[in-house]
């Protein structure tokens, strides 16, 4: 009878939860836009951008690192919002991902104060310690905060991002338990072409002379930057020294693999990063995405497939703008999302007198509107 009384209990909880499940909803998520404080970054600071679950707890630290483009000029361009999709994998897992901008890129300023200088004779130690000092200054700036904590913290870079990550693990910071590079490495000038690679081999050879946090460096076999034999002489400086990484040669991606650590790239990159945080004993929950949102009502083929782009796009802030006779408008990757609501309306009446929002970022104006502030906003 005890039996049957244990049998019947598993029973219920498993009916519970298999009526429970078709009512859950999707995970929500907090964003930011800060400026970190940092002397040398002048009163402006550096640009950087926060995403993390919209609990109330602390949430570890994922601080992420970009990587540098060939073309100088392009570093004006580029946008910690732009970044937005991926930090959401980082916090979809548990953590608050903190996007920062080195001096020099976006709107952070410091023009060419990670310079390598000249190619052929390439300094990166320099440009790795400019690095690595932006770093510890957006580290410094999260643990004074009550939502984010640096214990258990992680850092994960693409690029130049990754190879200031590995120069941030040789100079631990406390609380840095785990890092990740993705396709690290600086001064690829174009296809297989890279300034003074042995330097480079060098620089990563001696940070492993000190860096001893656990580390997962990943390379696709046909990553147009680093090629596939370079990686393995700056994994095998690395590690000769002392460094501690799992190196993984990814399979191609596109149709250059440099790209794979991205937006589009996520089933080919999460898993690594997943098995990788298991193995540390990092390992949450994966929490779901925001909910898609039902599309206008009246819209045709064409404006529905047009709001699927609208959702598609990651670039905060967004909005998207209706009108009654079926016109709409919308704009991503503004400055704020008070810029983002002013724009998309100014496009949607470009073709009706009159429009209202629809959409804010991830959620139903109304329901937006209640949520955000002039610095944060709410992403369902």
């Amino acid at each position: 009878m005890a039996l049957f009384h244990r049998l019947l209990f598993v029973l219920i909880a498993w009916l519970a939860m298999a009526l429970a499940a078709p009512h859950a909803r999707a995970a929500e998520f907090y964003t930011e836009d800060l400026r970190i404080p940092m002397a040398e970054a002048g009163p402006q600071g550096l640009e950087a951008f926060l995403v993390r679950p919209a609990g109330t707890k602390r949430y570890p630290l994922a601080l992420l690192s970009h990587g540098s483009p060939r073309d100088y000029d392009d570093r004006a361009t580029m946008s910690a919002h732009k970044y937005y999709g991926i930090a959401l994998e980082y916090a979809r897992r548990g953590f608050a991902a903190l996007i920062v901008m080195r001096r020099g890129y976006g709107t952070s300023p410091g023009g060419r104060v990670d310079s390598v200088g000249g190619c052929a004779n390439a300094a990166y130690l320099p440009a790795a310690a400019v690095a690595v000092a932006d770093l510890r200054a957006a580290i410094d700036a999260m643990a004074r905060r009550a939502d984010v904590t640096t214990t258990g913290m992680i850092a994960a870079g693409h690029s130049a991002g990754g190879l200031a990550t590995v120069a941030l693990t040789a100079q631990a910071p406390p609380g840095l338990v785990a890092a990740i590079s993705f396709a690290g490495g600086r001064g690829s000038r174009d296809d297989d072409d890279v300034c003074n690679p042995d330097g480079l081999v060098q620089a990563f050879a001696s940070f492993g002379k000190t860096s001893r946090v656990p580390m997962l460096w990943v390379y696709a076999t046909n990553d147009l930057f680093f090629s596939p034999d370079l990686a393995r002489r700056l994994y095998d400086g690395f590690r000769t020294s002392g460094g501690n990484a799992k190196f993984i040669a990814a399979p191609p991606y596109g149709d250059d693999g440099h790209y794979l650590y991205s937006v589009e790239g996520r089933p080919q990159w999460t898993p690594f990063v997943d098995a990788f945080l298991r193995e540390r004993g990092l390992g949450h929950d994966i929490l779901s995405p925001p909910d898609p949102l039902p599309p206008p009502s009246g819209f045709n083929d064409a404006a529905r497939a047009e709001f699927s782009r609208y959702l598609a796009s990651t670039m905060p802030h967004k909005a998207f703008a209706v009108s009654p006779n079926g016109g709409y408008g919308w704009r991503s990757g503004r400055t704020t999302t008070d810029d983002a609501q002013r724009d998309s309306l100014a496009a949607c009446m470009k073709w009706s007198p009159t429009c209202t929002l629809y959409a804010v970022d991830d959620r139903l104006a109304g329901a937006a509107q209640k949520t955000s502030t002039d610095q944060s906003s709410r992403a369902r």
